[in-house]
């Protein structure tokens, strides 16, 4: 590696570094080690336990916490201002909903929106994160909560198969809509059982279980701890 012109040390910037293998990691970490005199480099990463210990080690930790609603619209209006794009204002709302305080995410959405149509609407933005509207999971909960299995199912079949959807998308959805359940629909004690059958429902899709047939047993337990 060559010796920096201008400066004491060159700097590396690895985007994604937790996706590399474990060989890559133990090969990055001789690296460092080797050209600690001229290079310094900066990792980021989703999820930090993915890195080995001896690069970890060999780090300062800096961990970022996602951005307020505030400060993510606040950003969409000034890229939609400068970038002369027609958007309703429920559909910065939406962004925010989807990108979850990642502005990067913010950003891909918008761009992709906008590529989509000249008008950006909520409906597109739902469409292009691959996300269902709130009010339909929500109407797909309501009809648990009412004892209604076949009209839960209708709605289930609507993100699965109008929507195209996956399986881990909507159970990933139906989560946060039951963590933010109001009090007087959902007590605390429902919310544990039905929260308690998502996560196992998600780990058999993770393993590879049909999607279809868990989702719809997820429905079933929901209306039975309901009905408890």
């Amino acid at each position: 590696m060559t010796i920096p012109l201008g400066a004491d040390f060159k700097i590396i910037f690895l985007d994604e570094a937790d996706a590399l293998t474990v060989d890559a990691q133990q090969a990055l970490r001789r690296t460092m080690e080797k050209y600690t005199g001229t290079v310094r480099f900066i990792l980021n990463a989703n999820y930090s336990s993915k890195l080995i210990s001896p690069i970890q080690s060999r780090c300062a930790l800096f961990k970022f916490k996602p951005l307020s609603r505030d400060e993510v619209t606040q950003k969409t209006n000034e890229i939609v201002k400068l970038e002369k794009v027609e958007i309703d204002s429920n559909a910065i709302d939406a962004i925010y909903d989807v990108c979850e305080g990642d502005m990067r995410t913010a950003i891909n959405y918008l761009q992709g929106a906008f590529s989509t149509s000249n008008h950006v609407t909520t409906e597109i933005i739902y469409s292009i994160s691959n996300s269902a509207q709130p009010k339909d999971v929500i109407n797909l909960i309501d009809a648990c909560l009412a004892g209604n299995f076949l009209d839960a199912r209708k709605y289930l079949e609507v993100l699965l198969f109008d929507q195209g959807l996956s399986g881990e998308d909507i159970i990933s959805q139906i989560y946060k809509k039951v963590i933010n359940y109001s009090e007087d629909k959902m007590n605390i004690n429902t919310k544990i059982k039905i929260i308690d059958k998502i996560a196992e429902i998600n780990f058999r899709l993770v393993e590879g279980a049909n999607d279809r047939i868990q989702l719809e047993a997820l429905l079933a337990q929901i209306i039975l701890i309901n009905q408890l």
